[in-house]
């Protein structure tokens, strides 16, 4: 996507409650909800519209570096859209996984990526489809336990388009 002062994308996720994180950025176990925060993404806004809200939880990540719980319930269902309003061109993501790592570029500082571009801070974003971040060490979570004989299968749809 082609970014703009501030992202100017806009981005919408099909999430009621975010994993809130300690000063070291794990997650504390508990599920907050979105309405009335900066992580309500419920109804598209842009990425830079509130990134630098007040808010403990953004003061934590720097901007956003934090886990959605889906609303999907375990089937394939939209996790995330994002629209770049200068070219037209559309992310739309899908999952049959419960979660959805946000991530701003808040720890970027001058890495070097593909043809010797250099990506500075805030320069970019992510959204990782996953289970929730230290899940083995929080029971109320998702498990990701994978016994021996098992076998580990998950499904995320990525559609481009205008």
């Amino acid at each position: 996507m082609t970014f703009c002062p501030r992202f100017c994308s806009s981005i919408s996720i099909s999430a009621k409650r975010f994993t809130p994180v300690d000063a070291a950025l794990i997650p504390t176990g508990d599920l907050t909800a979105v309405e009335g925060t900066p992580f309500d993404f419920r109804k598209p806004h842009t990425i830079g519209e509130r990134i630098a809200a007040k808010d403990e939880q953004i003061a934590r990540g720097g901007g956003y570096d934090h886990n959605f719980v889906l609303d999907g319930g375990g089937t394939l269902a939209p996790a995330a859209r994002v629209k770049d309003p200068a070219s037209g061109r559309t992310l739309e993501i899908q999952t049959d996984q419960p979660g959805v790592q946000f991530y701003t570029g808040n720890f970027l500082t001058d890495k070097v990526g593909k043809g010797g571009k250099h990506y500075g801070y805030r320069q970019g974003f992510c959204l990782e489809t996953q289970r929730f971040p230290d899940t083995p060490n929080r029971p109320a979570f998702p498990s990701t336990r994978l016994d021996p004989g098992q076998e580990y299968r998950q499904t995320t749809v990525w559609r481009l388009g205008w």
